[in-house]
């Protein structure tokens, strides 16, 4: 028997299904509109899973005298978008009862979220500010605020410790190799925010920056609030502050809140119908994978491989210690003196999640991405090859305002009546990391609510697109 929400320390676990299959079933306390009603009881068991039936036959322990169950919610997948969901539920104030389960069988950043680049800024490559940039920025750092904080290095530049960092802050420095890509910079980088500024640089103040570094043209763009993200050491540390939102309400009379990790396979969704108030799938490109979502979301998939490389001890010359990242036509991601990330290649429609790298795979991505990173910077031929890791990017469709992460209730997607709701964040493509902060609060807001109408029509608007087709 799952014990009592008074009773129980609330911590964070790692369970096995015989421990998830303890907890009671959810009824629906919050009518959701304009949602489809969910009904406040399984309708039969023979209409149910395995794992439902055995929720009913169970006898819950009970709540305190007075106070309602807590909202139950699952969220699909630990990467950016799983997390940043998980963390807005558990801080919103609106519900002071709440439990979140995370499912992802590769746990926390074992998606492509954790082998990302890392590189973290609310510009394309053309250094346009993008659509609702200025709130994706905002979103992101305060989730790494957050972040650093329940990590103990708030502040932290990394320039002690590069391994251990979880942030390099160092800016970024965009050196065009064209003049017709010099003249879009120029042009784009009068409007900035005040938050990452962009600065117009000619060759001798970039190299000043990166000694070594090829400017062809006489200029470079700096964004010098532009951050450098350690990816898994990111997540896991966002991961421990929803535990310690969790923990924390523990020793409150007036909130009590539960979040769970679960290492478990995900088959479909049938299996959550029912458990849950609501189900929000944060898969990437796994998404499409899920039968009930098969040819019925917009999005697709690519391949992306990012190689590392070291400087060999025995090399006096480094790396500046505080010289900033470089985007061109591949980046070049420094983690210190003398590690740096390369990337990124794009194989169209794989359907390969696994994050390693044959030696085939690793020597095609070297031969793409070596030549465009030593047009800027030559000096990475002294730099040893280490390893390649991968990842698959879920791309959404290109719309008015760019290509926008998909957003929204999907019950009426999957055309199927269930006791739960069914929530989509995916399509983040190559701006997870920016995206992730904004997306995740505006659904939580939305799923808590059970009002779509909470997340702005141009993240939903792509059912009406499909529904059309």
């Amino acid at each position: 028997r799952r014990p009592s929400i008074r009773n129980s320390t609330r911590r964070t676990l790692i369970h096995d299904r015989s421990r998830r299959e303890a907890m009671p079933p959810p009824h629906s306390t919050h009518p959701p509109s304009p949602l489809p009603p969910r009904p406040r009881l399984l309708q039969s068991l023979g209409s149910c899973s395995r794992r439902a039936a055995t929720y009913a036959a169970s006898s819950p322990s009970p709540s305190p005298p007075g106070w309602p169950r807590p909202l139950r919610y699952a969220v699909l997948g630990a990467g950016f978008a799983g997390l940043s969901v998980a963390w807005h539920l558990l801080k919103s104030p609106k519900d002071s009862r709440v439990s979140v389960d995370v499912y992802d069988e590769n746990g926390v950043g074992g998606g492509a979220s954790g082998v990302s680049g890392g590189l973290l800024h609310p510009y394309s490559p053309k250094a346009k500010l993008l659509w609702r940039g200025g709130e994706f920025w905002k979103e992101s750092m305060d989730l790494l605020r957050s972040a650093e904080k329940a990590n103990g290095t708030a502040g932290s530049d990394g320039a002690s410790r590069d391994d251990e960092a979880l942030i390099w802050r160092r800016g970024i420095l965009r050196p065009p190799t064209t003049e017709k890509a010099a003249d879009i910079l120029l042009e784009n980088a009068q409007s900035c925010l005040q938050s990452c500024s962009l600065q117009v640089l000619d060759s001798d103040a970039a190299q000043r920056l990166i000694p070594g570094l090829r400017v062809p043209l006489n200029l470079a763009i700096y964004m010098p609030l532009a951050l450098n993200i350690n990816p898994r050491k990111y997540l896991q540390a966002l991961f421990s502050a929803c535990q310690n939102v969790a923990n924390e309400a523990s020793a409150s009379s007036s909130e009590q809140k539960e979040f769970n990790l679960y290492n478990e396979h995900i088959d479909n969704l049938h299996q959550f119908s029912g458990d849950y108030d609501a189900v929000i799938i944060c898969l990437g490109g796994k998404a499409s994978s899920l039968p009930e979502l098969t040819n019925k979301l917009p999005l697709r998939t690519c391949r992306g491989v990012i190689a590392e490389f070291r400087l060999p001890s025995d090399t006096v010359e480094k790396y500046g210690s505080r010289s900033p990242s470089i985007l061109s036509d591949a980046w070049l991601a420094f983690q210190g003196p003398r590690t740096v990330s390369v990337g990124s290649t794009w194989q169209w429609k794989s359907d390969n999640h696994d994050p390693s790298v044959s030696n085939e795979e690793a020597r095609s991505a070297m031969e793409e991405l070596l030549p465009k990173a030593s047009a800027v910077y030559p000096g990475i031929s002294k730099w040893d090859y280490v390893r390649a890791r991968a990842g698959i990017r879920a791309m959404p469709p290109l719309t008015a305002n760019g290509s926008l992460p998909l957003l929204g209730c999907l019950n009426d997607v999957i055309g199927e009546r269930s006791n739960s709701a069914f929530w989509l964040v995916g399509g983040l493509g190559a701006r997870g990391l920016l995206y992730h902060g904004l997306a995740g609060k505006l659904t939580a807001k939305a799923v808590i609510s059970s009002d779509e109408n909470m997340i702005p029509s141009e993240f939903t608007c792509w059912k009406a697109v499909k529904a059309s087709r």
